[in-house]
């Protein structure tokens, strides 16, 4: 049972290798954020244009433009060149503006290709067959490396750091095209205090890992077991939520939408959340190594999708659709499921292993505490010593010790 333990911290290494080597690939916008403190939003558009809807997603670190009217509408780059078009034929980007490559990232730092010339004819490259498209633009994103003067003079109240606009473009009917904005807000919101969000996950973990204290095969651990696989039920449960959110948040629309952001940028997260649901479940019907199954499931869901999602107890604003402070709860919920079942799982583990019997010396069999029995009582031998014969006759010992025959009388 030993070995069980360690197991559990092996594959639990394995699959924390592979997450780090796998998300950062499949983020949604390749560098989509946790969390921030800087809250954008949209205002409108101007002037305002039928069909067409801007929206700040993954906690706006990117816009999304959709445009369900008849004629196209532009997004400028930086440089004043066509960068962005869309409508009814589809979404495009020019490969001629640099706003195309600097934009590939949220810290913009791209070098240029050749063919960024934003004075040359626009080249388009169709990028989506929907009316929608997503870009990071610095115009609605702070960018520097610290925080405004109004920030560090006082960061504990809110402030505004700027109007931001981003100009469009779009056909006026009359063969010709009218100029327009996208305007928003940026402003500057305190982040919470997070030490009372890690103490409740502390004090949560260790009290339900302290259920791995009670002794198995009782009643009570018994009870304790069920309870440990429903709390780690409800951490997967919290966890599927949180994730589920997060696509939202990223533009998702409809569940066939949520469910291919899920499988292709959440699927870690994704899949310790199910396999949490599954371990709980299996552990509340007590089936044989369930301890080893909450341990590696909850070894699991702590990693993945706890400390994976905690920057979210640091941050002000939270790549969700759901207020802040619900987001938070749920990561602490999925953190004390995750960690404590995990503890409780191993502490069982080892109480089992304590009480398993001990391997045998190499030497031979262990002592048998079971008394010989006296060969002469299984003879039928008297208190005497004597054996009783049927002619009267029997064997005794002299005071040496040595047999004597004695005659039947």
């Amino acid at each position: 049972m030993r070995r069980s333990g360690r197991l559990v911290l092996v594959l639990a290494g394995v699959l924390a290798t592979l997450v780090g080597t796998a998300v950062p690939a499949a983020a949604h916008g390749a560098d989509a954020p946790a969390g921030t403190d800087y809250r954008t939003e949209v205002t409108g558009v101007f002037p305002d244009l039928p069909g067409v809807r801007v929206r700040p997603i993954e906690a706006g670190a990117r816009l999304e433009l959709t445009n369900v009217g008849d004629r196209d509408v532009e997004v400028i780059g930086y440089f004043g060149e066509p960068y962005l078009r869309v409508g009814p034929e589809g979404a495009f980007e020019n490969l001629r503006s640099p706003a195309t490559y600097l934009n590939r990232t949220i810290a913009g730092g791209a070098l240029l290709p050749p063919e960024a010339d934003p004075a040359a004819a626009p080249t388009w490259r169709r990028i989506d067959d929907s009316p929608t498209v997503q870009w990071h633009d610095r115009r609605a994103l702070w960018r520097e490396e610290g925080p405004p003067a109004q920030v560090r003079a006082a960061p504990d109240r809110e402030h505004r750091v700027r109007d931001w606009a981003v100009p469009i473009r779009h056909d006026d009917g009359m063969g010709g095209s009218e100029e327009g904005e996208i305007r928003g807000t940026l402003d500057w919101v305190p982040p919470p205090d997070p030490y009372p969000w890690w103490v409740g996950a502390t004090l949560g973990l260790l009290a339900v890992g302290a259920l791995g204290l009670v002794p198995a095969g009782t009643r009570n651990g018994a009870r304790a077991l069920a309870g440990i696989g429903g709390l780690l039920a409800l951490g997967g449960l919290a966890a599927g939520v949180t994730i589920v959110g997060r696509e939202v948040d990223a533009g998702a629309t409809g569940p066939t939408g949520v469910l291919v952001g899920l499988l292709s940028g959440q699927i870690w997260a994704l899949l310790t959340g199910l396999g949490a649901l599954v371990a709980g479940w299996y552990a509340v019907r007590r089936r044989p190594g369930a301890d080893f199954v909450l341990a590696l499931a909850g070894t699991c869901l702590a990693l993945f999708a706890g400390i994976g999602s905690a920057t979210v107890l640091t941050r002000s604003i939270v790549p969700s659709p759901w207020p802040g402070e619900v987001v938070r709860a749920m990561t602490v919920l999925v953190l004390v499921a995750g960690a404590g079942a995990a503890a409780a799982g191993i502490l069982r583990l080892r109480a089992a292993a304590a009480l398993a019997p001990s391997d045998r010396p190499a030497d031979g069999p262990p002592d048998d505490p079971t008394p010989e029995p006296d060969d002469d009582a299984t003879n039928g031998s008297s208190p005497g010593g004597a054996t009783a014969k049927p002619d009267g006759g029997g064997t005794g010992r002299d005071p040496g010790g040595r047999p004597v025959v004695r005659a039947g009388g």
